[in-house]
């Protein structure tokens, strides 16, 4: 006969919502990771990025597509996708935004949407600084 298999595995429960217990089987304690959450500007770059690829590779026909399968307006998709108008630079900066440790993000959504319009990357660059100045954010 076969002896058992032993599996040790680091488990971590947290508190989930209406006070259930969560698993987090193999994650890092909570001492170990950044307090904070990705800022919504981070994971809507990141989603515009993704949606983008999905249309690029035609593995999904359009954008129409998209907003059907999410359940969300056509609008709302061009709105996402436009952050891809923004210079590469800033991109960047977006994708790695600080963890945001209260309700409010450093930098909207709104006003990055603003930059997205303009077609000069150099001009993009000066709102881009601007913001930093008004929020007080100091990164790139």
């Amino acid at each position: 006969m076969n002896e058992g298999v032993t599996i040790e595995v680091p488990i971590h429960f947290t508190t989930g919502q209406c006070g259930q217990r969560v698993l987090n089987a193999g994650e890092a304690s909570p001492a170990m990771v950044e307090p904070g959450t990705i800022p919504r500007l981070a994971r809507l770059m990141a989603l515009a990025i993704h949606i983008e690829e999905l249309v690029r590779t035609r593995e999904v026909e359009d954008f129409a597509s998209i907003a059907g399968l999410g359940h969300v307006s056509r609008a709302r998709v061009s709105q996402i996708i436009n952050l891809l108008n923004l210079a590469p630079d800033i991109q960047e900066a977006v994708l790695f935004l600080s963890p945001v440790a209260g309700e409010r993000d450093a930098v909207s959504e709104r006003a990055v949407r603003t930059i997205a319009t303009e077609p000069d990357w150099g001009v993009q660059r000066e709102m881009w600084g601007s913001i930093h100045m008004q929020t007080g954010f100091t990164e790139v």
